[in-house]
This record gives structure tokens, sequence and C-alpha cells, in this order.
């Protein structure tokens, strides 16, 4: 790492050189990147400049969704592990980012503040019946998580005699009273955004929002659609997605700039300014608040 360069600008570098290198992001023998919609004139336009200014250079077919999908998750979560715990200045803990793709029906589960869907899951195993009364709002799995582990009583009381065994029992921080790691953080990897992918999202982050016992962690969404119409499906409201990260979005203005019209220009500034979007530069320090 030059002295010149910090970390969070070589790791990002570093993160679209792996999307180019594992041939997630690639442009096709007619110039159409795998972040365009190639029935779209300003998508394809927007999508092959942002290919260019990440350096894609050779040719290749896009991926299939799944493929393409799950090479993204990795990223995101390899960039985000790289990143996120540097800042153990801001924010001390023992922490952990995990990609968990499609392993459960309900991966969150295993985390507070959410343990009790666990119960939820084997009694719908047990009687089936209760999905129509019940619906699929339990089954929680999203792409990457980002936990905490509780600290033990003899860290806490380190400085001083803090806690003790009779009063403090039931916070989740004191791995003497509960071992489950403390779900911090959900990332939701969309590589595009098509409005039933952007619905999607919303109905998870709901989801995460009425299920919870006790606080809400951070839910956000990382994704490389390059039109702002699509992007402001997800961005634009707030109650749901804490925040959408673009994967290059000083790029992506700049693209806009040369491609679209003032009306894009002026919906993705619309975005920035109204703090709905950001660049995943922003997401790892975002995560220590």
């Amino acid at each position: 790492m030059s002295h010149h360069e910090s970390l969070i600008q070589q790791m990002r570098s570093e993160f679209h050189a792996g999307l180019v290198a594992e041939g997630t992001l690639t442009v096709d023998a007619r110039g159409v990147a795998s972040i365009a919609d190639r029935a779209n004139r300003l998508s394809v336009a927007v999508g092959a400049e942002i290919a260019t200014s990440l350096l894609v250079d050779t040719e290749a077919e896009r991926a299939a969704g799944q493929t393409l999908g799950g090479s993204f998750e990795e990223a995101t979560a390899n960039y985000l592990g790289a990143t996120f715990p540097a800042f153990w200045m801001l924010r001390p803990g023992k922490w952990e980012v995990r990609k968990i793709g499609n392993t459960r029906r309900s991966a969150i589960a295993a985390y507070e503040p959410y343990q009790h869907l666990a119960d939820l899951a084997e009694a719908i195993e047990r009687d089936p019946t209760l999905i129509s009364v019940l619906g699929n709002a339990y089954a929680i799995s999203p792409d990457i998580v980002v936990t905490r582990q509780p600290e033990p009583d003899d860290h806490i009381n380190e400085g001083s005699l803090l806690v003790d065994d009779q009063f403090a029992r039931l916070t989740a921080i004191r791995a003497d009273m509960q071992g489950l790691p403390i779900l911090h953080a959900v990332v939701s990897c969309k590589w595009t955004l098509r409005s039933d992918r952007a619905q999607n999202a919303r109905s998870e982050a709901l989801n995460l929002i009425r299920n919870r016992k006790g606080r809400l962690p951070h839910i956000v969404v990382v994704t490389a659609e390059p039109t702002p119409s699509r992007l402001s499906s997800l961005a634009l409201g707030t109650g749901d997605v804490d925040c959408v990260y673009h994967i290059a979005l000083p790029e992506l203005l700049d693209a806009m700039e040369k491609h679209g019209n003032d009306d894009n220009l002026e919906l993705l500034e619309t975005m920035i300014k109204g703090r709905r979007l950001k660049d995943i530069s922003d997401l790892p320090l975002d995560l220590t608040i």
C-alpha cells in the first residue's frame, strides 16, 4: 500500500479488480456490460462506460444470474471483511462478516435478536398448516451478515467492577448470560435491479423490522445497477432499508454526465443529496455507527 493510498481506496480498487477477474463484471462482443440491460439504451451506454473506468479489458459473455449473484456476494463479503474491522477504534468488538447464500430458510434465527424464529420454523415443520397463517415473513435468509460476539464479564469488568451476577442479566451483550452472536448488519446484494428485485429487498427489510426482539440491525443494499430510475425504485423513500450503496458511484456519476439527460442526472443527484444513495466506500464506515 503506497503512503498516499488509504485502506478504503485500496480495498475499493481490489473489490473492483476482483469483480473483473472473477468474470462478474464483463463486457460482451456487442459492447454490453454484465450490469446493463441490453434493451435499454441508457443502461447499455452507462454500463459500458463504468466497465471501462473499472478496467474491464477482456470480452466475455454474461454469466448466468445465479453465478453472478453468488460471486458478487462473495466479493462484497470479502471487501467488508477487509475494511469494517479495521475501524475498531470507532466500533470495538469481535466481528464476523459472513456470506450466507441460500443455506437455510431462516438463517438469521442463529442470531440475537431473532432466535425466536427458530422455534417458529420448528413449529411450522411439525404443522405445515401454520404457513397459511404466518406466511413466510419469518423465513429471512440474507446474503451477508455482520455479527458481533457478546463480551465475557471478565472483559467488561477489566478496568473496574461494572456488572455482577445479580443485575443486567437479560442484556444480549454479556456472553455469561447468553451465547449467541448479535446481528449487527444485514447486507443484501443485488447485481442489478428490476422492480421485483427492489421489492424483494424491501420485503426482506420489513420482515427484519417486524420480527426483531431487540435493536434493529443495519439493513443495506449493495448494487451495480446503472440506471437512475431503477436505483430510485429502491433508494427513494424511507422506512425499510437504511441506504443503497453503489459499487462505483463516482464512476456512475461521470458516466451519467456523458450519456444521461438532465432528468437522469437530477434523479441521481436527488438520491445522493437525500442520503439515499452512497458509494461502496461509505459502507464500512456507516456500519461503525
